[in-house]
């Protein structure tokens, strides 16, 4: 967690944010997100209970004055009211809003529940706003062919292999950067750590392992530091890998594979994979969701939707379809 935000919170903040981070397992993103969350709740809390000088910008409000008697004193009301503000005055979508009801939501269950802080939970009967689920957007299986097809250069196997690895195994950006030699095994078998610093083994299929093959027959062995040479993706820079070199290997092959334009990013590689492995390999949901690394099947269930091919498909399947009248 950072400095910034353990010096700029109240205790019970900060005991909120550091349980979520080392007993809850959450990562410092998700952690920091809860804090901006609350900074926000709690600005409009102070505000709408005058205790903020007038002409101060919300922005600048300082939480540090909120205690737990200004917790003890939030009712439903008040959190539903929060939401209209975050609506019309800070004009957060419904994604955005929904999110601060989750995040309202599991601080109030800490602060009643489990650690009896206070007595009753203002926010157990909030209802979240509904979100619409948007189909996720993704690569066909021609479009994949063509980005790997358009790998080539100095770092053709490097970057070759970073490509199969995400379209066939579905992993995050944070994962693939994270890997290292270590985490692959001889019997075609790898470790990948995810969110919370949980631990998935995820299969190698023959693309993989070849694409694997190749980049550590030409790997970097020399000039790296000690501290890195287990890492298995290597910089220019004989350093592992970061995100932004990933995310600019990415859009570069999107770019000569005439996909640039078409809205796809790194993480859309991921949805790419899971959407190819639910619908060309009828993978049941719940061994993609263990696949993915999903906490929950409500996650996994956004690769449920189905083709306009599928959907004509079905429709032509039906013993009737080709049934005509006879007058």
């Amino acid at each position: 967690m950072k400095l910034e935000i353990l010096r700029s919170c109240p205790d019970f903040i900060r005991d909120f944010l550091t349980y979520n981070e080392t007993i809850k397992g959450k990562s410092s993103r998700s952690v920091e997100g809860y804090y901006i969350d609350l900074r926000t709740f709690f600005r409009y809390m102070l505000l709408i209970r005058g205790k903020v000088d007038k002409g101060t910008e919300f922005d600048k409000i300082d939480i540090s004055s909120a205690d737990k008697e200004l917790v003890r004193s939030v009712t439903v009301s008040d959190l539903y009211a929060f939401m209209v503000f975050c609506k019309e005055e800070l004009g957060n979508n419904t994604a955005t809003r929904a999110r601060k009801t989750s995040t309202l939501r599991i601080f109030f269950r800490y602060m009643s529940v489990q650690t009896h802080q206070i007595e009753n939970n203002p926010a157990e009967l909030l209802e979240s706003p509904k979100v619409k689920q948007s189909l996720p957007k993704h690569l066909t299986l021609e479009n994949s062919l063509e980005l790997l097809n358009a790998v080539d250069g100095a770092n053709m196997q490097r970057d070759y292999c970073i490509l199969t690895l995400f379209l066939n195994c579905g992993l995050r950006l944070s994962e693939l950067c994270g890997l290292n030699l270590s985490d692959i095994s001889g019997d075609g078998t790898m470790t990948v750590t995810g969110k919370g610093n949980k631990e998935r083994m995820v299969y190698l299929n023959d693309s993989c392992l070849a694409a694997l093959k190749n980049y550590l027959a030409v790997r970097p062995n020399e000039g790296i530091p000690a501290t890195e040479r287990n890492a298995l993706f290597i910089s220019r820079n004989h350093r592992r890998i970061s995100p932004k070199t990933v995310q600019h290997i990415v859009k570069t092959y999107l770019e000569r594979a005439g996909l640039g334009d078409k809205g796809f990013s790194t993480h859309k590689l991921r949805h790419t994979a899971a959407t190819l492995m639910y619908q060309h390999g009828n993978v049941d949901i719940r061994v993609l969701k263990d696949i993915l690394g999903h906490a929950n099947l409500g996650t996994t269930q956004i690769y449920t939707h189905v083709s306009d091919k599928q959907i004509k498909k079905a429709v032509d399947s039906n013993p009737l379809s080709s049934v005509k009248s006879k007058k």
